[in-house]
């Protein structure tokens, strides 16, 4: 098995293009969560040239749809969720500082150019983990859109949570990668 890398937030552009797909990672600190309806109000919001509600550079974002907390714990099951959902709103957001995203599934072409330009790593999490993912998660605060319940912006303070480079900033494909050695030539 190979070692897993320890990453502290902020996540610098540095740090981000050092990581490679198929790097397991575990992340501490301050991640953002936010699914497709706060992008779709973060870019609009960016269209008008209004400010957003936090300073998007060198942050990670997780795209992520919490189920409500049991008593005594920040957050209740926190799983990804599918970040295709995410792809239109994805190339402006990474041009506010985005340095890492997390979710699940593959990446448009035009995502994956925007994150070679921004020098972005996109992590996946684990599906079907969600309750496991939870206990790595130690703080949940929604920040901004509280109208828009699970789908608001949301810090998390996080500790070791587990992610996977899935797509490197040099836009090396883990999905594919990993396939590789499978398929047979048709």
């Amino acid at each position: 098995m190979a070692e897993q890398i320890r990453i502290q937030t902020p996540l610098t552009e540095e740090q981000s293009r050092k990581l490679k797909a198929g790097d397991m990672v575990l992340i501490s600190g301050k991640i953002y969560s936010a699914r497709d309806a706060a992008h779709k109000v973060m870019t609009e919001a960016l269209a008008r040239g209004e400010e957003l509600p936090i300073d998007w550079n060198e942050k990670i974002v997780y795209y992520l749809g919490p189920s409500p907390a049991k008593p005594g714990d920040p957050i209740g099951s926190a799983g990804p969720t599918t970040s295709g959902r995410m792809d239109a709103y994805t190339p402006t957001m990474l041009d506010q500082g985005i340095k890492g995203m997390i979710g699940k599934g593959s990446r448009k072409p035009e995502v994956i150019e925007s994150m070679k330009k921004n020098g972005v790593t996109y992590f996946a999490a684990v599906g079907g983990a969600a309750a496991l993912i939870a206990k790595s998660i130690k703080k949940y605060d929604v920040i901004a859109y509280e109208d828009l319940g699970p789908e608001a912006l949301a810090e998390l303070t996080v500790e070791d949570f587990p992610a996977i480079v899935v797509i490197d900033s040099e836009g090396n494909d883990f999905y594919e990668i990993g396939q590789a050695p499978y398929r047979e030539d048709v």
